[in-house]
């Protein structure tokens, strides 16, 4: 049977009501708490990584609210010695922004920084993963959550449970006890190093 422009089902959607939805879904009264994974391995590591946080708080509709230690750690995916080593940390932010549009600002500051997606583990001044938002489970390919590999990576895993013991990664258990099931070689508590919480 064929659709009549009369069944309401078939009507384009009006401009201004998916204006106001859009409107409606960055300013959520109701904030998440996401987990975002930052990782360094060009040029001044530690300047990249508290830049990084800085413009996380720059952003409207998000808080960051914890920092974890500094962790240093060998590339993962690719032969030893062929990269240098990552600075790792972890930040615990409150958004109310959804998550397309937090992975959207967390592109922007991957290119504010200069980051080149060339090959797959290749080098890069800075990586921002977006590790975990709220409980939400989902497959979708263009935001995997929570991150398909977090709970395989101890460099995610050890300063997450640093800033957050208590923490659950959603469909996988609980950090505390993922750590134990992970392989820490490679990977170095930098106490020599501290992010700071923006101001």
């Amino acid at each position: 049977m064929k659709a009549t422009h009369s069944d309401p089902t078939v009507q384009p959607v009006p401009a201004s009501v998916v204006e106001a939805v859009d409107a409606a879904d960055v300013t959520l009264s109701n904030p998440k708490w996401a987990v975002i994974a930052l990782g360094a391995n060009l040029g001044n590591r530690l300047e990249t990584l508290q830049g990084a946080v800085d413009a996380l708080e720059d952003t409207p509709g998000l808080r960051v609210k914890a920092v974890s230690p500094v962790y240093e750690t060998e590339p993962w995916g690719v032969e030893p010695g062929s990269q240098p080593s990552y600075l790792n940390a972890v930040a615990l932010v409150k958004t109310t922004l959804p998550p397309s549009s937090l992975l959207e600002r967390a592109h922007a500051v991957e290119e504010a920084f200069h980051r080149v997606r060339e090959e797959r583990w290749g080098a890069r001044t800075i990586d921002v993963d977006i590790v975990a938002y709220a409980d939400v489970v989902s497959d979708d390919p263009v935001l995997t959550l929570p991150h398909p590999r977090a709970h395989q990576r101890a460099f995610v895993l050890a300063p997450w449970h640093d800033v957050d013991p208590e923490a659950q990664l959603p469909g996988h258990g609980t950090v505390a006890h993922l750590l134990t099931t992970v392989e820490h070689d490679g990977i170095v508590p930098r106490t020599d190093l501290e992010l700071r919480l923006p101001e």
